[in-house]
C-alpha cells in the first residue's frame, strides 16, 4: 500500500502551506531526503524531502493550491512494491485536506404515497444533487466571499479540482449584467390644426462603467509572500499606535574605524565588515537600558524578554523577510556580524528554517543602501519598536560651535508603539544609540 506524503506543520503558528513546485511527477523515483516538493507558509519557503526511496505514484495537491498541515498531499510506493489506482481512495470524492466535499442540497426523500397527478410525481421526484468539484480550503473561503457556487466554476485540475487560478479567471470572466434598454413610449397623435408638440429630449443615459482591466494590463495573483506582508502590515496598523521619531547621528567616527579595520576584521571573521553591526550592537547595547523597547504588548499586560532575538529585515526580489538572531545580546561583536550576514543569505537562497523567522523582540530594517534618508517603518507584531536606518551620507553640518564641517550623517527613525512607550522614552533610547555610535571606542569591534 502506497505511503501517503503529508503536508507538514513548519513551525507552532503555521496551520497551512501552499505547495508551489512540485520537483517530481508521477511515476519517477525519489531517494530518500531528496527534495520532493516546494512549500510556502506564513513565515517561510521551504523543500519538503522524501520520507522514504520509492516511486510517485500519486499527487493529490497541485502546484498553488493552500491545504492545512497534515493533509495528504501525494503518495509514495516503497521501491519494489506494486501499486495500481485502485488501491487507493481517490475516487471518493473527498478533497485532499480531508474535509468532505461540501453540496448545495440533500436528496429529498420519496413520499409516502403515490400522487395523484403527473405534475405531482415530478414534483417527488428527488432533486439533482450538484455535485461540488474538489478544492483547497482557500478555494472554498473565496467562493463563499463572492458567492459562487464551485459547481459552477471550470477545475482544470486533476479530477476536474478547482484550483486559485480557477477561481480567479471565474471572477474575472464575470461581466456586470447589461443596462436595461430605455422604454420607447409612443406619443399620442395630434389633433387636427393643432401644431405639433416637440419630443421630449431622451433622459441622459449614465456612462459605461469602466472596464476592471484597461487594454495591456496585466491581472497576476498575489504571490504568498506579498499576501502574507500585505496581512501583517495592515494587522500591525489597526493593532499599534504607530509614532515615529527621528535622529540624526553624525557616523564619522564609526566609518573610520570600519576603514581602519576592515582587511583585519575579514580575514579574522571571515565576513566583510559592514555597517549593520555597528546599529545593532548599539541597539541592543541601548535596549539593556530601556527594556520596555524588548517587550511585547498582551490584551492586559506586559512581557518583558529575557534576551534581545534581533530581527533584521532582508529585502528579496518578491518580498521581505525578517529572519531573527536568537539571543543576540549574549554575542559578541564579531558574532553579530557572522550571524547577520549568515541569515541575509541564507534569506535569499530560501534555507532558513521556521524557527529563524519568528520569535524576534527587536527589529532592525535598512532601506538606506537603495538610497533612503529615512523612512517611517511598520512595527513587526507583537513586538513594540522598530529602528529603521537610512543611508548614510557626507554632508556640511556645523561642528563645535560655530564650524562647519563635512561628515558622514545618517537618519534613524524609530516607529514604537505609543499604546506602552512614551515619546520621553522613545528619545531616551534614540539618544542612547546616538551616543554609542557617535562615541565608538577606537579599535573596539568586541565590545
Amino acid at each position: 500500500m502506497p505511503s501517503d506524503i503529508i503536508m507538514p506543520q513548519m513551525g507552532e503558528s503555521i496551520t497551512e502551506g501552499t505547495i508551489t513546485k512540485w520537483r517530481v511527477a508521477v511515476g519517477d523515483t525519489v531517494e530518500r531526503d531528496d527534495p520532493l516538493f516546494d512549500i510556502a507558509t506564513d513565515k517561510v519557503d521551504t523543500e519538503v524531502p522524501a520520507a522514504l526511496t520509492g516511486r510517485l505514484v500519486e499527487i493529490l495537491v497541485p502546484e498553488g493550491e493552500t491545504v492545512t498541515v497534515n493533509s495528504v498531499v501525494g503518495r509514495i510506493a516503497a521501491e519494489g512494491e506494486a501499486w495500481s489506482p485502485d488501491e487507493t481512495s481517490e475516487s471518493d470524492g473527498e478533497p485532499a485536506s480531508g474535509v468532505a466535499a461540501e453540496t448545495d442540497d440533500a436528496p429529498t426523500e420519496a413520499p409516502s404515497r403515490a400522487p395523484d397527478s403527473a405534475s405531482a410525481k415530478e414534483e417527488a421526484l428527488p432533486r439533482p444533487v450538484r455535485r461540488q468539484p474538489r478544492s483547497s480550503p482557500l478555494v472554498r473561503r473565496m467562493a463563499r466571499e463572492h458567492g459562487v457556487d464551485l459547481a459552477d466554476v471550470p477545475g482544470t485540475g486533476e479530477g476536474g479540482r478547482v484550483s486559485k487560478r480557477d477561481m480567479l479567471a471565474f471572477l474575472e470572466s464575470r461581466e456586470a449584467p447589461p443596462a436595461p434598454e430605455p422604454e420607447v413610449v409612443e406619443a399620442p397623435p395630434a389633433a387636427a390644426g393643432a401644431p405639433a408638440a416637440e419630443a421630449p429630449a431622451p433622459d441622459p443615459q449614465p456612462p459605461p462603467a469602466a472596464p476592471a482591466r484597461l487594454d495591456g494590463d496585466r491581472s497576476e495573483p498575489l504571490t504568498h509572500m506579498r499576501r502574507s506582508i500585505a496581512d501583517h502590515m495592515v494587522r500591525s496598523r489597526r493593532t499599534s499606535a504607530h509614532v515615529t521619531t527621528v535622529f540624526e547621528v553624525d557616523m564619522s567616527r564609526v566609518v573610520a574605524i570600519r576603514a581602519a579595520n576592515g582587511p583585519a576584521f575579514e580575514e579574522r571573521a571571515g565576513v566583510r565588515l559592514t555597517l549593520m553591526p555597528f546599529f545593532a550592537q548599539a541597539a541592543i547595547d541601548a535596549l539593556g537600558e530601556f527594556p520596555i523597547l524588548n517587550a511585547s504588548l498582551g490584551e492586559d499586560h506586559v512581557v518583558y524578554h529575557r534576551s534581545v532575538n534581533l530581527g533584521v529585515a532582508v529585502a528579496l526580489a518578491d518580498g521581505l523577510i525578517v529572519p531573527v538572531l536568537q539571543r543576540a545580546d549574549e554575542r559578541n561583536f564579531m558574532g553579530l556580524a557572522r550571524g547577520i550576514k549568515d541569515l541575509a543569505q541564507r534569506s535569499r537562497t530560501g534555507a532558513l528554517t521556521p524557527d529563524e523567522v519568528q520569535g524576534g523582540t527587536f527589529t532592525i530594517t535598512n532601506p538606506g543602501p537603495f538610497g533612503a534618508l529615512f523612512g517611517t517603518p511598520i512595527i513587526a507584531q507583537p513586538q513594540v519598536a522598530i529602528l529603521g536606518v537610512g543611508g548614510v551620507h557626507k554632508r556640511p553640518v556645523v561642528v563645535d560651535g560655530d564650524a562647519i564641517a563635512v561628515r558622514s550623517m545618517v537618519f534613524l527613525a524609530l516607529s514604537f508603539d505609543h499604546r506602552l512607550i512614551d515619546g520621553a522614552v522613545a528619545d531616551q533610547f534614540m539618544a542612547a544609540v546616538k551616543s554609542r555610535l557617535e562615541n565608538w571606542p577606537e579599535g573596539d569591534l568586541k565590545p
